[in-house]
C-alpha cells in the first residue's frame, strides 16, 4: 500500500493520540483544581480549556491533514478536515492562547514566547487557507508544514520542560524554577522545529545521478 511508504505516519499519530488521551481528560471535569496550570485570574480557567479542547481538534485534525495517502485519496474529505482544523482548532485556540499566554503565572520569558506562538500559529494557518483557496498549493503546503509545526511543538514543549528540570534542578532557587523551566521550554518547544521545517522546505533536492551514457562503437 501507498500509505506503508510513509513510515513516520504510523508513529506520529500514535504519539499524538496519546498526548491528547493524557492532556485532554482533566479539563473535561470542569474541576479547576484539576488543571496543571493555575492561575488567580478568574478567567483562566474556562479559556484554558478552550484552548485546551480546541488545540486538541487541532493536533488529531492536523495529523490527518498531513497524510499523503488520505490527502490524495480523499481531497473532498481533506478539505472538509481542514475547514475544521482551521474553524474549530487554530482559530479558538489561537485567539484563547493569546489571552492565557499573555496572562501566565510563569513570568514574562514565558508571556513574550506564549504570545509569539500565538500570533504565528495564526497567521500561518491564515497564509495556509489563503493560498489554498487561491489555488496555491505549493503555498499551501508550505504555510500547512509551518503551522503543523506550531500546533505539535506542545509535544516538544514537554520534552524540554524535562530536559530543563534535570538540568536546573537543585541548581536554581525552588521558587524561580518553574519560570526557568518554562521559559526555556516554551521557546525551545516551537523555536527549534520551526527552525529545523524552514530548512527542510529550503533545502535543495538531491538531483538523480546521470546515467552513464555507453559509448557508442565506431
Amino acid at each position: 500500500m501507498t500509505w506503508l511508504r510513509k513510515p513516520w505516519v504510523g508513529p506520529l499519530a500514535f504519539v499524538v493520540v496519546a498526548f491528547v488521551a493524557f492532556s485532554l481528560p482533566p479539563y473535561l471535569t470542569g474541576d479547576r483544581l484539576q488543571s496543571r496550570v493555575q492561575s488567580d485570574w478568574g478567567p483562566h480557567y474556562p479559556l484554558l480549556v478552550v484552548h485546551v479542547v480546541c488545540a486538541s481538534i487541532a493536533i488529531l485534525t492536523c495529523v490527518v491533514q498531513i497524510w499523503p495517502w488520505f490527502r490524495a485519496r480523499f481531497p473532498a474529505w481533506h478539505r472538509r478536515v481542514g475547514r475544521v482544523y482551521v474553524l474549530a482548532g487554530v482559530l479558538p485556540a489561537g485567539l484563547s492562547g493569546l489571552v492565557i499566554g499573555w496572562m501566565t503565572p510563569f513570568g514574562p520569558v514565558a508571556q513574550v514566547s506564549n504570545v509569539l506562538l500565538a500570533v504565528l500559529w495564526l497567521a500561518f494557518t491564515w497564509l495556509a487557507w489563503r493560498a489554498a483557496r487561491q489555488r496555491r498549493f505549493r503555498d499551501h503546503r508550505k504555510w500547512m508544514i509551518r503551522s503543523f509545526v506550531l500546533t505539535v511543538s506542545i509535544i516538544t514543549n514537554r520534552i524540554w520542560g524535562v530536559l530543563a528540570f534535570l538540568a536546573f534542578a537543585g541548581r536554581v532557587p525552588e521558587a524561580e524554577l518553574p519560570a526557568t523551566i518554562s521559559g526555556i521550554s516554551t521557546w525551545a518547544g516551537w523555536t527549534i522545529p520551526l527552525l529545523i521545517s524552514q530548512w527542510w522546505l529550503e533545502r535543495k533536492p538531491r538531483r538523480a545521478p546521470a546515467e552513464r551514457r555507453e559509448a557508442v562503437p565506431v
